[in-house]
């Protein structure tokens, strides 16, 4: 293959919703407090009998029907997670157990809120390189799990959800519809987004992570509008790590993409980290703001201080 695509896309979110209001009878805070300073109104919260794999595996039997693809047509299962507590079976296993999906090549990828497009990047390397045909390529988190809920700065941001996406190869007269992945980290800033201990625990260096988002990325995400031969201004659509509202809209601002629809889907579903890319995406398909074909970049950045993006076209 000399390219692959995204032929459909999906999400899912748990039923429950905690407001700004329910979090003030938690912990010391306010809704004005989380509005003014990350953007969130609402997220949705996982139950205790809802682990990550089930939420993986709503959000891709989705993305398979809106494909119109069965179990059997998918021979690679890629789940972008940072959060499932068991590790073997591992959850792409698990997702492609309940799916019903024979014989897959299954695996996580652990790159936290860029686990997204890392995974879309493998995916689609597999595919050009002929060891796979089709894929399902999913972010989804429990981050309620992870969440230190005395901590005010940064239970408030987080909530549970999953999106999926289903890649396929290209036919040689079409043009491929996943860009060039430019990705990378910064290993030495790793210690600024952790989930680390036992059990583990969700914790940030804040400023630090932001000034690194809004000083450092715009140049790199560029860098991969250019990989792909397009001009920020042309972009119809970009779809960046939904971690703070404060981060997404000057960083979006400083890509330069002026006539782009941009994802903020953080208000209402906090920062589900690798989920948040298809989880933003999958709703702005599903209201039609985007049109079939147009150019998207998605962008994943955070944890580990990992980066990574590509340019898409809308499924």
């Amino acid at each position: 293959m000399h390219g692959s695509r995204i032929a459909a896309i999906g999400h899912y979110q748990p039923a429950r919703v905690l407001t700004n209001e329910d979090l003030a009878g938690m912990v010391d805070t306010s809704d004005e407090w989380i509005r003014t300073r990350v953007g969130i109104h609402t997220r949705h919260i996982a139950g205790p009998d809802e682990p990550v794999d089930e939420l993986a595996a709503h959000a891709a039997a989705k993305a398979l029907a809106a494909a119109g693809l069965g179990p059997a047509d998918i021979d690679l299962v890629l789940v972008a997670t940072s959060t499932a507590i068991d590790r073997s079976p591992n959850t792409a296993a698990r997702v492609a157990a309940r799916l019903g999906i024979p014989g897959p090549a299954a695996m996580d990828i652990n790159v936290v809120c860029a686990g997204f497009t890392h995974a879309l990047a493998t995916a689609d390397h597999t595919i050009r390189a002929g060891a796979a045909t089709r894929a399902l390529v999913i972010g989804a988190e429990k981050m309620t799990d992870v969440a230190d809920w005395s901590d005010r700065s940064t239970c408030v941001l987080v909530g549970d959800g999953a999106g999926a996406a289903v890649v396929e190869g290209c036919a040689s007269e079409q043009e491929p519809g996943i860009g060039p992945v430019l990705w990378g980290s910064v290993p030495e800033m790793g210690h600024t987004v952790r989930i680390e201990g036992t059990p583990p625990r969700f914790a940030q260096e804040g400023q630090s992570v932001y000034r690194w988002a809004t000083t450092r990325l715009p140049a790199i995400a560029r860098q991969a509008c250019e990989r792909t031969g397009i001009a920020p201004e042309d972009l119809a659509g970009v779809v960046l790590h939904q971690a703070n509202l404060r981060i997404i809209e000057p960083l979006a601002e400083k890509i330069g993409a002026v006539n782009a629809v941009i994802a903020r889907d953080v208000t209402e579903s906090g920062n589900t980290s690798a989920a948040s890319i298809p989880l933003a995406l999958s709703k702005l398909v599903e209201q039609g703001a985007l049109p079939t074909g147009a150019p998207v970049l998605l962008f994943g950045f955070g944890g580990n201080l990992s980066y990574a993006g590509q340019v898409i076209h809308c499924p």
